[in-house]
């Protein structure tokens, strides 16, 4: 599947590394990258709710995960996004880059490694807290809407969102060769 992508170009988006100017992404693009991370905190959500079966606290920590996932995504973007070189630019697939420069101001690039490691721990715990929640409620007395729900969650957090990510996102990324996730994947 290719995502739309418009051939303008800027000198800030020229990588002084590499002759060849960066892709774009036009907004739909970027929309499309951060889909299947939209649908896992949604799922995550739901899986919550059910967990909690509706009641007062199902309310309660299916919100605090929607909010978990939103702040998720703008830690990234306050703390991982400024040091990419691809700050404030077009050519940042999932669009963060833009929405990190009117947050926080450019940083040193050669650090993006270092901050992208140190920093997306934070939100690794969204992969696996709706499964923690929904696990005794299954084993307990097993509900088909409940395990439906966190079946496909699993599906798209585990195997959906990395491989759309590492084929899509992460692939056409014009840093994705000083990128952690990305250094042992090969060649795009």
């Amino acid at each position: 599947m290719n995502l739309p992508m418009t051939e303008n170009r800027t000198a800030a988006e020229q990588n002084p590394c590499h002759p060849l100017p960066a892709p774009t992404y036009t907004a739909v693009a970027a929309f499309l990258h951060n889909l299947p991370y939209i649908l896992m905190t949604v799922l995550g959500a739901a899986v919550l709710f059910r967990s909690f079966k509706g009641g007062a606290w199902a309310h309660v920590t299916a919100a605090a995960y929607l909010l978990y996932g939103l702040a998720g995504a703008l830690w990234i973007m306050v703390f991982v996004c400024p040091f990419c070189r691809f700050w404030d630019t077009d050519s940042c697939p999932c669009g963060y880059g833009k929405v990190a420069a009117r947050i926080r101001d450019r940083q040193p690039e050669d650090r993006f490694s270092e901050k992208f490691k140190k920093h997306i721990p934070v939100i690794v715990p969204l992969w696996f807290l709706p499964l923690i929640a929904a696990g005794p409620v299954l084993v307990r007395g097993f509900a088909w809407g409940l395990a439906i729900l966190a079946f496909v969650f699993v599906v798209d957090a585990f195997l959906i969102l990395p491989r759309f990510s590492s084929q899509h996102g992460c692939r056409d990324c014009p840093q994705r060769q000083s990128c952690p996730w990305m250094q042992n994947k090969g060649p795009a």
